[in-house]
């Protein structure tokens, strides 16, 4: 779809929906389906460079597994995500190189034995380098035979086959709509007979995990434009040179349409820092924008500390689970406590500069502010660009207007004043729609042609296929501070 912003000096090229918002005139539009987080992985399993739709705990053991060793980030980011209220999460696998399938070739009976089938993983990954094979008699039908598929010691399959052609075997694993695990490859005919296996273990599975390296996050990047997503999430990864590069991403996106945020976080030593407080603000100074959520504290969940880089999954989740009508700010979390707990002064300084942060209250552990990393407001943008949910409503509006735009107006109707009304009314009720959802003031929201544009003067300076519109509303926001006097009489 073709969007962004727009310049009266720098005319779009593409038919498309092209918005800004400013400070002063600021739109709302319909509730479209959010909650959706991106996070590239690391993982000893699953596909590689593909997008994985994980829903639930369960999702993350069976599409990646929860095995974490050697450097593997899978089962905590996504998990953080989830926790954090994500509605769907897109996993994307990345490997290096070295990324290789565990296999086993099965012989015939021959005297001579004759190399016929491979067996190999569906995915690259050590975890394959346990999967064990027993070729055996099938118990019932003696002129069948089984192909018994093991991960250590726990049954995962059972391939029945007619003995006597290699053919069927390859027919039973790849034709088996519920096999995960394994596919087969004919080598060669032979006599047709696998020879019998006590436990065949398949080999030569390498995740690809050691020699990963900045430009394998930055590929993946531009993977995600295909995507339809909320926030992204790093995968733990605090790296300066490839945050730098993820906020530059986020940027241009954002100016072409696509309308995401990010959240980042530093490294655990950083976190937990006696200078922690001026390490979490200089990330918020460098990043700098709206669309970058910086993470300054990690967390504790069941007796395992994380570093703000991980907890940025969790954040992304909050971020894109909130509703539009709610607020990050004091949103309680599952955490026991933060890995290290910040002064009044130090939560005041974190807050001016773009922190965003989890504080434990004495009794949970909870958000302090739903901010972002803008520290140094633009041109057209005023304080409510700092906070996560102006820019989540904001995100909202535009993308359910191009939506609708592109779905029902362009290239559809015609420019005239009939097609004109038609298009204010349209967007006037969707506006009504964010009203009664408690998204914008019930009064005062208005859409109208842009005088500016469309004037009464026979010489508009409106194209023939060009509408400009303006909308004004005011965004509602949720109670942050409550300031009153007591009177003691």
């Amino acid at each position: 779809m073709a969007g962004g912003t727009w310049s009266p000096t720098d005319m779009p090229i593409l038919p498309g929906f092209f918005l800004n918002f400013k400070a002063a005139a600021l739109a709302a539009i319909g509730p479209g389906a959010r909650g959706v987080v991106v996070v590239p992985v690391k993982a000893h399993w699953g596909p590689v460079k593909s997008f994985v739709e994980i829903v639930s705990e369960v999702d993350i053991a069976n599409r990646f597994t929860d095995d974490e060793s050697s450097g593997a980030t899978a089962y905590t980011t996504l998990r953080l995500a989830l926790l954090g209220g994500a509605k769907k999460v897109l996993a994307y696998r990345i490997a290096d190189s070295s990324a290789a399938k565990a296999f086993k070739v099965l012989q015939d009976t021959t005297a001579t034995p004759v190399d016929a089938l491979r067996i190999e993983a569906l995915h690259p990954g050590a975890r394959a380098n346990a999967f064990r094979l027993v070729v055996q008699p099938n118990l019932v039908d003696s002129t069948k035979k089984d192909i018994k598929l093991y991960e250590d010691t726990t049954l995962l399959r059972t391939f029945t086959f007619a003995s006597g052609t290699v053919q069927a075997a390859v027919d039973a694993i790849n034709g088996d709509a519920a096999n995960q695990w394994i596919t087969a490859i004919k080598l060669a005919d032979g006599n047709g007979t696998l020879a019998n296996q006590a436990g065949a273990i398949l080999s030569a599975g390498a995740s690809g995990i050691s020699g990963i390296v900045n430009a394998d996050y930055t590929a993946a990047l531009s993977a995600f434009e295909t995507q339809q997503f909320n926030v992204l999430a790093l995968d733990g990864i605090s790296d300066p040179a490839l945050q730098a590069s993820v906020v530059a991403w986020v940027a241009r996106v954002r100016n072409e349409g696509k309308l995401i945020q990010a959240v980042l976080g530093g490294s655990e030593a950083d976190d937990k820092a006696s200078d922690a407080v001026s390490k979490a603000t200089a990330r918020s100074a460098s990043f700098n924008h709206e669309g970058i959520i910086n993470v300054g504290t990690g967390g504790v969940l069941a007796g395992v500390s994380y570093s703000s880089a991980q907890t940025s999954a969790y954040v992304a989740g909050l971020a894109a689970g909130t509703p539009l009508s709610s607020s990050t700010t004091y949103a309680p979390s599952p955490f026991s406590d933060i890995t290290r707990r910040w002064s009044r002064s130090e939560q005041e300084q974190a807050t001016k500069g773009g922190v965003f942060l989890h504080i434990h209250d004495g009794r949970q552990v909870k958000v302090l502010k739903g901010i972002n990393s803008l520290v140094t407001l633009r041109a057209g943008q005023n304080t409510s660009f700092k906070k996560i949910r102006a820019i989540s409503v904001m995100d909202a509006i535009n993308t359910d207007l191009l939506q609708a735009a592109e779905d029902n107006y362009l290239g559809k109707v015609n420019n005239t004043a009939e097609g004109r009304l038609a298009l204010i009314s349209a967007m006037k009720a969707y506006m009504l729609t964010l009203a009664q959802g408690g998204v914008i003031e019930a009064t005062g929201y208005d859409v109208m042609l842009d005088p500016a544009y469309h004037s009464t003067a026979p010489t508009g300076a409106a194209l023939p296929d060009q509408v400009f519109l303006k909308w004004t509303a005011r965004l509602t926001d949720v109670m942050e501070q409550i300031l009153g006097t007591f009177i003691v009489q």
